[in-house]
């Protein structure tokens, strides 16, 4: 997911990143439950908040308290500068939509680019 969002002009060092996401995944998981994960990072490895979406129909293990796997994964990735504000508005969007089933199981069987957008636009 780090190299997706190398793909925005908005990640300078992908091996930073990496690294600043594995750290934080490392303090506790962040498998929210209901077949979702949230990585994040705080770091200057990104020069602007970048959000990246991955499914994975047979789902990741991600050491959710659920016990259930990941097969909804959000990277959020924010500047140290921005860590307070940008990183929790974004968690907060990202958070009320996915506590509406209807919306992941929308997500979930959207077939090719176009309409896994058209769902995400959703997310305001």
């Amino acid at each position: 997911m780090a190299e997706l969002a190398a793909g925005t002009g908005r990640v300078t060092d992908v091996a930073e990143l990496v690294r600043v996401a594995r750290a934080r995944e490392a303090q506790g998981t962040t498998g929210l439950g209901e077949e979702i994960a949230v990585p994040h990072a705080k770091t200057d490895a990104v020069t602007a908040p970048v959000v990246c979406f991955a499914r994975s129909a047979e789902g990741v293990e991600w050491g959710s308290p659920d016990g259930t796997k990941a097969r909804l994964v959000f990277m959020i990735a924010v500047p140290e500068a921005a860590a307070g504000d940008e990183h929790l508005r974004i968690l907060a969007l990202l958070s009320r939509k996915l506590m509406d089933p209807d919306f992941r199981a929308r997500l979930q069987g959207a077939e090719g680019t176009g309409e896994v957008l058209a769902v995400l636009a959703e997310i305001r």
